[in-house]
């Protein structure tokens, strides 16, 4: 049996699939209300194909509680933020996911770290939890770190298709768990050691940062002499060995904006790159509210309240608002003491900000600039419906003329 930690935008998914592929699974989470939603059959986020795979899932063997299982294999799917101080990875919930593993599992039991941790966190915060709890690491556990590499709105396919890292302290403790990964992924799946599994990950997401910091300079660059930043990146992007990707509204999630900030906290005198690359995403959202600052003007709008945003989720087509630059974007209003801002999402179905609307013809009535924040298909679909509003396209979606950009 294998007792997955953790039942969220990981966790589930990952317990579900090894229930698809036979394998006996216990999904727990501290959290009664999931645990109890699951338990009737009533996913707690929106994924393509999710459903479909739950329904797959609940006709094999597969439980939800809140109750660690004894048995000699977990995974650990928790949270894992950062410090906003120092930068520094806040390991609380793996360590005490660890520590509530350790109450209750077999001799030789394999713990299996999926969440995303900071290079050196298992030889700093786990292992001694272990030993001090008794434990003789590769005798009464072994340690195996997994890092996931799916992202929402493709989590089923990726879990299949994306290639696997296995970080193990014993060669043969990591064949077992490639071998039981195997069973879903399709991919390649690479053993190596803990350490660079651990900065694998994170080198990962800190690459696509500073990629999209790029374009996100490029942006401002051109905002600065009124050039055409898509077309410039259009044209760069014809040379054979350049790939410039498109600049937004920030960087949401809890991979790309969250990762790197974990190199920064623990080599402050060394990231000096990947340092720059999270000031330049985390300042678009400033850069947002600047331009929706000179469309006022423009246009003498003085009342906040007139403008709109539309999305709230950190990508396209995904319910997920973890670290979204639409609510990054709500604290610098905030920050700045402009209240009454305008907020719609297709789908987020509950009110998580103020002023938030949740039926789209009466957000647009309500204002006059809408910001599109993510291209959600709802949006490209209703575009007529927005089409005599003063637009600010921060995705670049919109085809009418007039319409403003980054």
């Amino acid at each position: 049996m294998i007792n997955v930690i953790g039942q969220g935008y990981i966790g589930l998914p990952t317990a579900l699939m090894f229930a698809k592929n036979g394998k006996k699974v216990v999904g727990t989470d501290c959290n009664e209300k999931l645990v109890h939603s699951l338990q009737n059959g009533k996913l707690s986020f929106q994924e393509e194909g999710l459903e479909e795979l739950f329904k797959e899932a609940l006709s094999n063997e597969i439980e939800f509680t809140t109750k660690y299982q004894k048995t000699d294999k977990y995974i650990i799917a928790v949270p894992t933020p950062y410090i906003k101080e120092s930068k520094k990875i806040d390991p609380r919930y793996v360590i005490s996911a660890v520590n509530s593993v350790l109450d209750v599992c077999e001799k030789g039991a394999v713990i299996i770290i999926e969440s995303t941790i900071s290079p050196g966190s298992i030889d700093k915060y786990i292992r001694p939890q272990i030993t001090k709890r008794g434990f003789i690491i590769g005798q009464d556990v072994h340690l195996v770190h997994a890092p996931e590499r799916i992202i929402p709105g493709n989590i089923i396919y990726e879990l299949e298709h994306n290639s696997r890292t296995i970080g193990a302290d014993n060669p043969e403790i990591g064949e077992k768990v490639k071998e039981l990964y195997s069973c879903f992924c399709k991919a390649e799946i690479v053993v190596t050691d803990i350490r660079s599994a651990e900065m694998s990950k994170v080198v990962e997401n800190a690459y696509r940062d500073i990629n999209i910091a790029f374009a996100n300079e490029l942006a401002k660059i051109c905002r600065v002499d009124n050039m055409d930043v898509y077309e410039i990146i259009r044209i760069a992007n014809k040379h054979p060995r350049v790939n410039i990707l498109q600049p937004g509204p920030g960087v949401g999630g809890h991979c790309i904006s969250v990762d790197p900030w974990f190199l920064v906290g623990d080599y402050p005198d060394l990231t000096n790159l990947i340092l720059t690359a999270r000031k330049i995403n985390d300042s678009m959202p400033a850069h947002v509210l600047k331009r929706i600052r000179d469309i006022m003007r423009e246009h003498n709008i003085k009342d906040i309240s007139r403008v709109g945003l539309y999305g709230l989720t950190y990508k396209e087509n995904v319910d997920d608002t973890r670290e979204s630059p639409t609510l990054q974007l709500l604290e610098r209003m905030d920050e700045h003491l402009a209240f009454g801002v305008k907020v719609f999402d297709p789908l987020v179905k509950t009110r998580i900000v103020e002023h938030q609307f949740m039926n789209f013809e009466d957000f647009i009535n309500e204002i006059e600039i809408v910001v599109i924040m993510v291209a959600h298909d709802h949006i490209k679909r209703n575009m007529h419906m927005v089409k005599d509003k003063l637009i600010l396209d921060t995705r670049n979606i919109c085809t009418f003329d007039g319409v403003y950009k980054l």
